[in-house]
């Protein structure tokens, strides 16, 4: 359906239901109703949006492999299906009403196991912009899985080396936003 600036061409139902819903008759000619119920989307921001997220989950993938042999000291890291991409629509969502948006974002990326958080690396999306607020994230490590019980039961005794241990990444994690330049002080939203 194509729909016109034209009021002659609209359809006397559409008029009667703008009528009945209180809208004047003066009102009807200055927009267009169809734009106004239907609007379409933006199709370059949604790409530009998605090109987005997949960068900062490829940023964040690269960030867990990075650690897992300097300071985790596993083989290898099990991440939970879509963990990573609901992490960055987060992270793209606390950075929307950013003066910078993402661009003026830090990510100090942490991982908690048990009642201890492990500082991994940090993650600045764009260097050349000053930063106009932190995000930390907290990935938990999976506590329930056959793995971490199996490295408890087994530990040293199956494995030659220490960095052979699998880390198995829980689904849940915490996402603190700390804003750095507020005139109302220090701003901290967690989700």
């Amino acid at each position: 359906m194509v729909a016109t600036s034209n009021l002659s061409s609209k359809s006397t139902a559409c008029i009667s239901e703008l009528l009945h819903q209180g809208f004047h008759h003066a009102n009807i000619s200055d927009f267009d109703y169809w734009d106004y119920i239907v609007p379409e989307p933006n199709l370059n921001e949604v790409v530009f949006e998605e090109r987005t997220c997949q960068t900062l989950v490829k940023k964040l993938e690269n960030c867990l492999s990075k650690s897992k042999q300097t300071k985790l000291h596993c083989s290898k890291v099990l991440i939970p299906e879509k963990l990573t991409k609901k992490i960055a629509q987060d992270v793209l969502r606390l950075s929307s009403t950013e003066p910078c948006g993402l661009r003026g974002c830090i990510i100090h990326v942490n991982l908690e196991i048990g009642n201890v958080c492990k500082k991994l690396d940090k993650i600045i999306y764009d260097p050349s912009i000053v930063p106009t607020f932190e995000l930390t994230l907290v990935f938990k490590q999976d506590c329930c899985s056959w793995p971490s019980f199996r490295d408890f039961f087994f530990t040293r005794a199956c494995f030659a080396s220490g960095s052979k241990r699998t880390l198995i990444l829980s689904p849940g994690f915490r996402l603190i936003k700390k804003k750095l330049y507020s005139l109302i002080g220090t701003v901290i939203e967690e989700c």
